[in-house]
């Protein structure tokens, strides 16, 4: 099994992400995916700057991609997404259909990111023609699900043509939304947030009336209130998973590749706190329960 680092899913000062990715240069990851996907106003990493942390990180022998963004709504940020899959260096991962078409213009290979609605082997199969190597599975999508397709996948005879990457680890990205909730919640306008959301490197929690942690707000996108983690799950993954993804909430996301590997066979298995992870989704039960 590949363990990933997946794209930072939040804004950090542009001192604090570079400080990141010089500690992940030495993490025990086999894959680091970089790049803006929530929202474009994010803007203290420049495209050039994300390509000089990728060079930077391949050197090292993992493998870099280039994540583009989730939900286009202007121009410009079509340009961005030309700039990533016109670099010359990187596989791409394309969180919207428009990056799938355009990445299969210009012949790069692709990753297809839990952002894209695909649910089963006719579509997996029709983005292999189109140039996909690896599929990030939807993260509502159980391990039953996962099954299914695979199965699919072998009656196709495509299963050996791409891997399947599993979201293992941090808050679930569930849904994208034209209006910024981060900037709503201190009574901005969308369009002179000042960026507020930099002041949450994790993210708002926002709690029902019952006290139970329901969401993440994440300036356009919301995510799970609870930490979603399968690290007790990885022996249910063998034959279907080649690999793992961990999304980065911190310095702490990198030693936890680790833990990850070291209970890769699930004999080493981590109490999980019920307050704050789940893995319901997985489990094909509530999402925010754990199994």
């Amino acid at each position: 099994m590949k363990y990933s680092l997946g794209p930072l899913l939040y804004f950090w000062p542009k001192i604090d992400v570079e400080a990141f990715y010089q500690q992940a240069k030495q993490a025990n990851t086999d894959i680091i995916y970089l790049g803006e996907t929530v929202c474009s106003k994010r803007r203290e990493l420049k495209p050039a700057h994300w390509l000089d942390i990728a060079k930077d990180i391949s050197a090292t022998g993992k493998q870099v991609v280039l994540s583009t963004m989730a939900l286009l709504e202007a121009p410009s940020e079509v340009n961005v997404m030309k700039k990533y899959i016109d670099n010359g260096d990187f596989i791409v991962e394309a969180n919207d259909v428009s990056a799938i078409q355009l990445a299969h213009e210009h012949k790069v290979q692709f990753v297809v990111g839990p952002a894209v609605n695909c649910y089963n082997a006719q579509t997996l199969n029709l983005f292999l023609k189109k140039g996909m190597i690896r599929w990030c599975m939807p993260v509502e999508l159980s391990r039953q699900w996962l099954q299914n397709v695979i199965t699919e996948c072998e009656q196709m005879g495509i299963r050996d043509q791409f891997e399947t990457e599993v979201f293992s680890y941090g808050y679930l990205p569930l849904a994208y939304s034209a209006r910024c909730f981060t900037a709503r919640a201190e009574d901005k306008a969308k369009d002179d947030c000042e960026t507020c959301c930099i002041k949450y490197p994790n993210g708002i929690t926002v709690n029902s009336q019952e006290d139970q942690k329901v969401f993440t707000l994440n300036g356009i996108q919301t995510q799970s209130g609870y930490c979603y983690n399968l690290i007790n799950d990885q022996l249910g993954m063998a034959g279907l998973v080649d690999v793992v993804r961990l999304s980065p909430l911190g310095l702490d996301t990198l030693s936890l590749v680790d833990d990850f590997r070291a209970n890769q066979s699930g004999v080493q298995p981590i109490k999980l706190n019920n307050g704050h992870h789940c893995n319901g989704y997985w489990h094909n039960i509530a999402g925010l329960n754990i199994e």
